[in-house]
């Protein structure tokens, strides 16, 4: 479905542009239908660049994305419209995706035109109420109401929903819930279990190892651009071999850990005491 073969991106930078900067560096990954590929690495390794490529929201410097073996890059007019009813993108911060004068559902309004021109009032109702009950939620408690009258995760399932409108085959999900508390996480995380039962390809880019491990078939780990290791979710965690990927796994904390501040250093916490 999704291919990127040494896909680079570098940026002009320094007076003049006499500087060139290598944001991505010969990144090659694929994401089939039903499965979830996690693209993980610190801030500023390439995720989300990546992820900007794929949306066609930045041009690639040199590779190829292809989707069904089309190369995006030369997508113009009706044939783009095409791939974005395919290929949609949820983002980190769900709140800048609304404009606060306008009531929440108009991110969904604004597809019916470019899409749906053809459906009838009704049948336009219809189809929404279904794309929001697909994500969980009750068309009548949002549907109507302005951004700051919803939650943090109201707003980002309303954004899965108007993906699934255009009944896309891959979502790509960038930092989707870095900004929603604990509870709010589960239940986005337990939407894209969904929609991948459903036969949706979903990028998960995020720099959360667990969350990572949590959700996906194959993991991906980049550093400085780079791919330094991909494979099996379970045998990349499990059995890392790059000396990144193993130091990121040992500096995830741990809750039967606590930090020392004065040997500042993870120790174990001493029988018996706890219990908080």
């Amino acid at each position: 479905m999704l291919r990127l073969d040494h896909v680079s991106k570098s940026y002009r930078v320094g007076t003049f542009g006499g500087r060139e900067l290598a944001a991505v560096r010969d990144v090659s990954l694929r994401v089939e239908p039903g499965e979830v590929v996690s693209l993980i690495g610190e801030s500023g390794s390439g995720k989300s660049t990546i992820g900007r490529m794929i949306l066609r929201l930045t041009a690639v410097t040199s590779g190829t994305i292809t989707f069904d073996g089309t190369d995006v890059a030369g997508l113009t007019g009706s044939r783009l419209r095409a791939y974005y009813g395919n290929v949609q993108g949820v983002f980190q911060d769900p709140f800048s995706c609304y404009n606060p004068i306008f009531k929440a559902d108009r991110v969904l309004e604004l597809l019916r035109e470019p899409y749906f021109a053809g459906l009838d009032g009704r049948q336009w109702r219809a189809k929404v109420e279904r794309a929001l009950e697909a994500v969980r939620l009750d068309p009548g408690q949002v549907l109507g109401k302005y951004p700051h009258q919803l939650s943090g995760g109201q707003l980002q399932r309303m954004l899965v929903a108007r993906a699934l409108l255009l009944d896309i085959r891959l979502l790509v999900a960038d930092e989707v819930i870095s900004m929603l508390d604990a509870s709010t996480r589960v239940d986005v995380l337990n939407l894209l279990g969904d929609l991948k039962a459903r036969g949706l390809g979903i990028l998960f880019i995020t720099h959360d190892l667990s969350l990572g491990n949590y959700i996906s078939d194959t993991a991906v780990i980049l550093h400085r651009g780079e791919v330094v290791e991909t494979g099996a979710t379970d045998r990349v965690f499990d059995d890392p071999q790059h000396p990144y990927t193993r130091s990121l796994l040992a500096s995830v904390p741990q809750l039967h850990r606590k930090w020392d501040r004065d040997e500042r250093r993870l120790v174990s916490e001493p029988a018996g005491e706890g219990g908080g």
